[in-house]
């Protein structure tokens, strides 16, 4: 049999903690636990913020990197003695970038094809075209043609662009070698499509033995009437030129 003294009676009956996490000092524990998780986390979110952004971060300097890899810088040191470039039939072509080959394959290609980003293809010695970086000029397969001031110290560009460039004639760059769009990425040869111009390849050979910048020409048999022939057709559509602007 139990006994109780006055002191527990009059206490009444024992106090039961129901609180879903115990009594005080486990609810002071808990409580401590749950500040401790929540500074981890915490500190977790932001190491995870701090990844993302140095990711992010990498990504576009990565990209940018990419992008200036990519971009082709034409200025008056790009363009050299025809003779030391490469020559393809009755033109010669280089590459800006250092991928000559991958030009060569576009140039030798039986059925066209797309020019890489650098390529230079030159016919005579004041006039080029060079494929610029991708996204540059879409309406010209990103090709920008230069007019060239050439001479013994070596090139100065003229005029570039597109719509702002002829060849000695009058005529259009851009204009002239747009029908040889598809396939052969505007490049003209005889039976590319292109407009028609009144030079012939013994001409333009002269032109190319002649340049000023390779130093003393290595004229062949023929080159100075050729030479002389093609003067006298330039000058005569000048006039031409002249006589329409009065009309």
């Amino acid at each position: 049999m139990t006994t109780y003294t006055t002191s527990q009676v009059n206490a009444g009956p024992p106090q039961v903690d129901l609180h879903p996490l115990g009594g005080p000092a486990a609810r002071l524990g808990w409580g401590h636990s749950l500040r401790n998780t929540l500074r981890v986390l915490q500190s977790q979110a932001r190491l995870f913020a701090t990844a993302m952004a140095l990711s992010l971060g990498l990504t576009a300097i990565s990209q940018a990197a990419d992008s200036a890899a990519l971009l082709v810088k034409v200025d008056d040191n790009s363009f050299r003695c025809m003779r030391q470039m490469t020559p393809v039939r009755h033109f010669y072509v280089d590459n800006l970038s250092g991928d000559l080959v991958g030009t060569l394959a576009a140039a030798n290609a039986p059925k066209g094809a797309k020019y890489p980003a650098g390529s230079v293809v030159q016919l005579v010695p004041t006039e080029a075209m060079v494929k610029r970086e991708p996204g540059f000029s879409p309406a010209t397969g990103d090709w920008e043609f230069f007019e060239l001031q050439v001479d013994g110290k070596g090139s100065k560009i003229g005029k570039r662009g597109f719509a702002e460039v002829n060849n000695r004639f009058g005529k259009n760059c851009f204009t002239c070698h747009a029908p040889a769009r598809e396939p052969w990425d505007f490049v003209c040869e005889s039976s590319h499509g292109c407009d028609p111009i009144p030079v012939d390849h013994k001409m333009t050979g002269a032109l190319q033995r002649s340049d000023p910048r390779c130093g003393p020409a290595v004229p062949e048999a023929g080159d100075t009437m050729a030479l002389l022939k093609l003067k006298a057709m330039v000058i005569l559509g000048s006039t031409i030129g002249w006589f329409k602007s009065l009309i």
